[in-house]
Order: C-alpha cells, then sequence, then structure tokens
C-alpha cells in the first residue's frame, strides 16, 4: 500500500481513468456489434457515421491502439458495401 498521500492520489486518479476507459472501449464494441446486426442499408448508412466518429474518438485519447481503430473501420465499411 501507498505510504505518501500523493501516491494514494494517484491510485484513486488512475483507477478512475481506467473505468472511465474501459466503458467507453465497451460502449464502443457494444455501438459496432449492434451495426453490424442491422440489415437494411440506409439504417447502417446512418450509424455508421457514429460509430466512426466513436471510434476516431477513442483512438485520439490512446484507449484503442490507432492501427487497430484503422482496421475495425475498414472492416465497418467493407460491411457497408456488401449491404
Amino acid at each position: 500500500m501507498a505510504n505518501h498521500a500523493s501516491a494514494r492520489k494517484r491510485i484513486r486518479s488512475s483507477a478512475t481513468k481506467y473505468m472511465r476507459n474501459r466503458y467507453q472501449l465497451k460502449s464502443c464494441k457494444t455501438a459496432i456489434k449492434q451495426l453490424k446486426q442491422i440489415k437494411d442499408k440506409e439504417a447502417v448508412g446512418k450509424s455508421f457515421n457514429k460509430v466512426v466518429s466513436m471510434i476516431d474518438k477513442i483512438a485520439r485519447k490512446n484507449i484503442m491502439h490507432p492501427n487497430k481503430a484503422a482496421r475495425t473501420k475498414s472492416q465497418l465499411a467493407h460491411y457497408l458495401i456488401k449491404l
């Protein structure tokens, strides 16, 4: 256990940031799964922009690796083209 006040604060703030990052990543994954379940091309097109924006945002914050974000967006674009 930490003995200094600054170390205790660092533990608390790290835990808070960890939970926030996990929440954002999980909500993004859920949005991707919901997008893949839609079979209507127009509906997919509307939600595609929101999902891509969400992916870009978490990649910019280094929650998701930028290469994984690019790969995921590419896969979603191919899904949209196949419909």
